[in-house]
């Protein structure tokens, strides 16, 4: 089957998901920063609620699982809306699509961070006693990153954050195999089903595994994974209503909120079935918010524009954030500052990681998605414009 895409109108951006993306990758962000310049020890911790600061400070592990599900979700939803059934999914322009989007920035990634390990610069040094800079680039190129790390120990920091990478990436290598073979969308739907509800089961079994392999096994993920795709074939099969609509986004931003502000009162509550109530709450928020979209298509526009910018970048803020922690963290001690103001420094490096994503963006990501797209995507007969990249990734 001919990849005739449909034109980018038939995929509007959807406001409330590129917010929730823009929430998640600032957390992430965030996190990184915490790491070296804690929030806690700032002046912040005199008049903010410590909950509050551990909440902005220690979610970025939940933070990838939130961007796991809205992928799967996005992934299924334009995939659905270009074949019509997932077992007409067309698996050559699915893949090349992936690759557009995915193989320049992170084949430069790369390139950089190989330049840097080899002129030695502080940070970014591949030491460990069993790691090689050869077999890191296997390992990145390989999705198996996070399998290395498990192995040998945790990479450098703009390194490390390609282990959800290697996990996002194997889901989709079998993906439309698996569409193409469980052709009955109802078996594909309950096999999903099974391995997204499979989450705590998942994690339970890592228990006797290192740490760095119990956050970053491929089952958890893609079990998160999973989750969102169901949530876009649920979308899609069931008829939108105004008050569902509504009310599915309240039950599941309330379920998330939960799971970032009351992490450690539900991790003793629930254990592992806390980050299957994070997975299943963005699932639910996702269908609520695809609804409220295709009900009314301008709700949602109003305020919170700076977050659906960085979500609209997320991929690019993602893999480059690291390169600004490091060089606002090496200032920040450079200049002998005291910890109770350190978070002043977090503006200038959310504001600094945002400004690359967009530079990236637009020299270079977006670029080189359409070249790829115009070469080998273009189908037989008028040429027809393909849908925006960047509403398809939650990398």
């Amino acid at each position: 089957m001919p990849d005739a895409a449909p034109s980018a109108a038939a995929f509007p951006r959807n406001p409330g998901i590129d917010a929730l993306r823009g929430l998640s990758i600032l957390l992430v962000v965030l996190h990184h920063l915490a790491l070296r310049i804690p929030l806690k020890q700032t002046a912040l911790a005199d008049f903010v609620p410590g909950r509050l600061l551990a909440a902005l400070s220690w979610n970025g592990y939940s933070a990838v699982f939130v961007f796991f599900v809205i992928s799967g979700f996005l992934i299924a939803t334009h995939a659905l809306g270009r074949w019509g059934a997932l077992a007409r999914i067309d698996a050559r322009a699915f893949y090349l699509r992936r690759a557009a989007r995915i193989l320049p920035l992170l084949l430069a990634l790369l390139a950089v961070l190989s330049v840097l390990h080899l002129a030695g610069t502080p940070d970014y040094v591949i030491a460990g006693a069993q790691q090689s800079l050869g077999r890191a680039l296997l390992a990145a190129l390989g999705l198996h990153l996070n399998w290395y790390e498990g192995v040998t120990g945790y990479l450098p920091g703009n390194w490390d954050v390609l282990w959800s990478l290697s996990i996002e990436e194997a889901f989709y290598l079998g993906f439309p195999l698996a569409c193409l073979l469980l052709r009955d969308a109802r078996v594909l739907f309950a096999a999903l089903l099974l391995g997204a509800v499979s989450l705590p089961l998942a994690l339970a079994a890592l228990a006797g595994s290192n740490e760095i392999w119990q956050e970053k096994a491929y089952l958890p993920g893609m079990a998160a994974i999973a989750a969102g795709v169901c949530a876009a074939l649920t979308a899609a099969r069931v008829r939108p209503r105004r008050a569902l609509a509504g009310a599915l986004c309240g039950l599941g931003g309330g379920g998330l909120a939960a799971a970032l502000l009351c992490g450690p009162w539900l991790w003793r509550a629930l254990g592992n079935g806390t980050m299957l109530l994070l997975t299943l709450s963005v699932a639910v928020l996702l269908v609520g918010l695809h609804w409220r979209q295709q009900l009314a298509p301008r709700a949602g526009r109003r305020g919170l524009g700076w977050l659906r910018v960085q979500g609209r970048l997320s991929y690019e803020i993602y893999l480059t954030h690291m390169f600004v922690v490091f060089a606002v963290v090496a200032l920040f001690r450079a200049a002998g500052a005291d910890l109770r103001s350190g978070f002043w420094w977090y503006l200038p490096a959310v504001a600094l990681c945002w400004a690359l994503g967009a530079l990236l963006a637009r020299y270079f990501t977006d670029p080189c998605d359409r070249a790829i797209r115009r070469r080998w995507l273009r189908p037989p007969g008028p040429a027809r414009s393909a849908a925006p990249a960047e509403a398809e990734s939650a990398a």
